[in-house]
This record gives structure tokens, sequence and C-alpha cells, in this order.
């Protein structure tokens, strides 16, 4: 859903939240412009360069040092932390 890339963090989250209930039986597959999407998915896949690089749980991920997401996860929120102080 490109639609979902200007709107506010608010009615994302509860844009989210309705997938995740109404879809709860379901295989959900986001493409994500904001990391909180996705960290309470069950499961993440990193593609760079058109390659698979990752596929675990969000946290393990988070966990592992060279990881590709985990990399991303630590500069969503240093930007965050940034723009919110300005």
């Amino acid at each position: 859903m490109k639609q979902t890339a200007s709107i506010d963090n608010a009615t994302d989250m509860i844009l989210q939240k309705t997938i995740r209930t109404e879809f709860a039986n379901s295989t959900v597959i986001t493409v994500a412009h904001r990391i909180p999407t996705v960290m309470d998915c069950t499961m993440v896949l990193a593609i760079s360069d058109g390659k698979l690089v990752e596929y675990d749980e969000p946290m393990k991920l988070m966990k592992q040092e060279s990881s590709l997401f985990g990399q991303l996860v630590k500069e969503y929120w240093s930007h965050y932390h940034l723009a919110e102080s300005h």
C-alpha cells in the first residue's frame, strides 16, 4: 500500500491494528516505510540488492550485531529521536 507512506503515525497504528485483527488467521505481507509497522510481525524478511539476506523474528534479528534489519531499526530510532528533539 504505497498510499500509507504519507499517513501520520497514529493513523498507521490504527490501520496496522485493523489489519492484524481482521486478518489474524491469514498470512499478511507488509512492505513498510516505518519500522514500528513491522515490529509486532511474526517474521521479518529483509532484502538487499534483490537478494534475501534475513528471515527471522524481529527481536532475534535486532539482537544480531550484523543484522541488516537491526541496523535499520537503530537508524530509524536515531533519526526519530533527532527529529523529536528539534
